[in-house]
């Protein structure tokens, strides 16, 4: 097995499960990445980047709008393209396929198939991190959260995410990506990511697939 670290991660959930965290210090830690002796940017990328509008808190890759179906498809065909073209390097996605479907099934009750992009990232050795939390513990995460949060009032109604992490919970259920369910209520980001790390090792994933 090459030496060579190269993980594909998809880091999945609902807000307050701290996969941003998670993402930038899988994205720094030496068993995902490798030593580092300086900082150097490796990608990080994410579905929930709001590049749809000139606006902040716009729409993108998540939350478009049904008119904007075949762009937001492009777009999960041109990252999988990509993917495919650099698939010995690192790729740390904070939010992905699953959260577009999620978004898309509670606004527009619309489920998109995305079979054909499992497939393939299948193919390329990616592994799904399901980052979760108890019910009861979102209350403690939403009071750290708008310490620092620029809109706060998103945070208002934490039912919100409690069902779509259930709604989540059954969309990563039917993927077909080796999937880690990671128990987030402690809020601890360092022993998260050394779970991952373990997970990685223990399934081949750190490594990529030949």
């Amino acid at each position: 097995m090459s030496a060579k670290l190269c993980p594909k991660i998809i880091l999945e959930g609902t807000r307050l499960t701290l996969k941003t965290d998670i993402a930038f210090a899988l994205n720094e830690h030496p068993r995902i990445v490798g030593p580092r002796k300086y900082r150097y940017h490796s990608p990080l990328i994410s579905a929930e980047w709001c590049a749809f509008t000139n606006v902040p808190w716009g729409r993108g890759l998540i939350n478009f709008e049904p008119q904007e179906e075949d762009r937001a498809m492009e777009t999960y065909k041109t990252w999988a393209r990509l993917f495919e073209l650099l698939c010995y390097y690192s790729w740390i996605i904070d939010r992905f396929h699953i959260s577009t479907r999620a978004y898309q099934l509670q606004t527009y009750d619309t489920d998109y198939d995305f079979g054909w992009l499992e497939e393939r990232l299948a193919a390329l050795g990616f592994h799904l991190v399901f980052c979760t939390r108890t019910p009861e513990s979102f209350e403690a995460a939403r009071g750290e959260r708008i310490k620092i949060s620029g809109k706060p009032d998103q945070y208002d109604n934490l039912d919100v995410f409690i069902r779509e992490q259930e709604l989540m919970r059954r969309l990563i259920g039917e993927s077909v990506l080796p999937t880690l369910e990671l128990d987030m209520s402690d809020s601890n980001v360092g022993s998260a990511v050394e779970r991952i790390a373990d997970w990685l090792r223990e399934t081949g994933g750190a490594w990529a697939k030949e």
